[in-house]
């Protein structure tokens, strides 16, 4: 990874972890405050785009400064690491830095001082100097506003004097503390109104109190930040939703036949094939046929001064969703048109076991044409993906399930797979994802031709 240089030449830092990264989060630090440390020794653990990649110190040295706490979002180029001489030098007494903390102002109360920053991260509004006012969340005063409890008149029982949802409970059962009637104004002079003008609105009578509103508490609500993997679905399902015009076509395929060669296949190996690699078989099939290669492409968006372009590619790089303990990942099994079932489904194993132990590189979660969700590994029929953007397209593949099969007139019960593509309007036609969804099914349905690769 490249050093980024730094004026300070015991400043280091935060380098690009990958090419064109522009931030990454820190999951965890490997070093302390006042550590010895040798070059190369890993400093950190930081998360982009899914891939966890440790980062090396530049130099020997001891740790004087750490820039940064889990959990947040580093810029590349920002400071990572400071050292203190090359080796033994006494470390700063400063400690996992982020921003500059303000100059300390006069203490308007006698309060201690942690209990004075608590208050400023959860109370509306700074305490005056000489003003007393109610310390107390603002679902807690909005609780008291709507039960018509003052709540500058209640004594709370949380730390430093807090007022707690139960204070303001116990304030309105007891009868005490209502709010205070405001003072009655006093009439201004009547004006001579215009001849044509509207008589002057009357003032409202005061609403009456609402009813008590059901408010949890706080042992009872989890608040979950969005980061690491969970942050990185979120960003790349938004920008999908915004820069792509989603629909959606589905059917079934009738794979009673492919059951009996899937199983036979087992049997012969000796591993456990699934489903999923013959649909893979078939779909990289379909993508290298003339007529549908326009699913087989990514979107430029950036391209033309923004008018953006289409790109084609010839090889089919597979990406396959896959479900991990941190959220959905997809992995990419590159040339996977140049692959058999077996290989594909050992690949399809192997990558997805690197995702969920999270061993997988950042370059085999990169470069996908098209990917594959097996949803029905769960439970499930049909499905509504979202592309992987910038890809044009994604098969959600449902639960096979028994079902009622008619052909020419005569009645049996098959087994149906559900299968639903999801497709980029802007590149592709209803007729040609409708086209290639039933020629998928027709390959499942005489799989025999599945079992050796699509492209030598």
């Amino acid at each position: 990874m490249a050093h980024a240089a730094s004026k300070d030449p015991n400043i280091f830092l935060l380098p690009d972890l990958g090419e064109g990264l522009a931030e990454a989060e820190l999951i965890k630090w490997r070093v302390e405050v006042g550590q010895k440390v040798d070059e190369l020794q890993v400093l950190a653990e930081m998360e982009t785009d899914k891939a966890l990649v440790e980062v090396t110190s530049p130099r020997a040295g001891t740790i004087a400064s750490l820039y940064g706490q889990p959990g947040e979002i580093i810029k590349v180029g920002a400071s990572f690491v400071e050292y203190s001489g090359g080796g033994g030098a006494a470390a700063k007494p400063v400690e996992h830095k982020s921003t500059p903390e303000p100059k300390p102002q006069p203490a308007a109360t006698t309060a201690p001082a942690s209990e004075e920053r608590e208050d400023e991260g959860t109370v509306v509004g700074m305490m005056n100097a000489g003003e007393k006012k109610a310390l107390a969340t603002p679902a807690v005063r909005r609780m008291a506003r709507d039960m018509g409890v003052d709540i500058d008149s209640v004594r709370g029982s949380g730390i430093g004097g807090r007022i707690l949802e139960k204070d303001v409970q116990a304030a309105a059962g007891g009868g005490g503390a209502k709010s205070r009637p405001a003072p009655a104004s006093s009439p201004a002079p009547a004006a001579r109104p215009a001849p044509s003008a509207a008589p002057a609105p009357t003032r409202a009578a005061a609403p009456t109190p609402r009813t008590t509103p059901s408010i949890p508490s706080a042992e009872e609500i989890t608040r979950i930040p969005f980061r690491g993997v969970r942050r990185t679905i979120a960003n790349r399902l938004r920008e999908s939703i915004s820069q792509t015009v989603h629909f959606t076509v589905m059917d079934e395929a009738d794979v009673s036949a492919l059951d009996g060669l899937r199983k036979k296949l087992a049997g012969a190996s000796g591993e456990k094939v699934s489903f999923l690699p013959f649909v893979a078989s078939a779909v990289t099939r379909v993508l290298g046929m003339s007529e549908f290669r326009g699913l087989n492409a990514n979107t430029n968006d950036a391209a033309n001064n923004g008018e953006g372009e289409i790109i084609q590619f010839r090889s089919v790089h597979l990406g396959i969703a896959a479900d991990t303990d941190n959220g959905l990942m997809v992995p990419v099994i590159r040339d996977a048109d140049r692959l058999g079932v077996l290989e594909l489904s050992r690949s399809i194993t192997m990558v997805a076991d690197g995702a969920r132990n999270r061993t997988i590189s950042r370059d085999q979660l990169m470069g996908s044409t098209f990917t594959i969700s097996n949803v029905g590994s769960h439970a499930g029929r049909f499905a509504t993906p979202i592309i992987n953007y910038p890809e044009v397209g994604i098969l959600a593949v449902g639960r096979a399930r028994e079902g009622m099969v008619v052909h020419k007139g005569t009645f049996r019960v098959g087994l149906m797979l559900p299968l639903s593509l999801a497709c980029d309007h802007r590149v592709v036609d209803g007729a040609m994802a409708a086209l290639a969804l039933a020629k998928i099914i027709e390959l499942l349905q005489s799989p025999e031709q599945l079992l050796t690769p699509a492209r030598g």
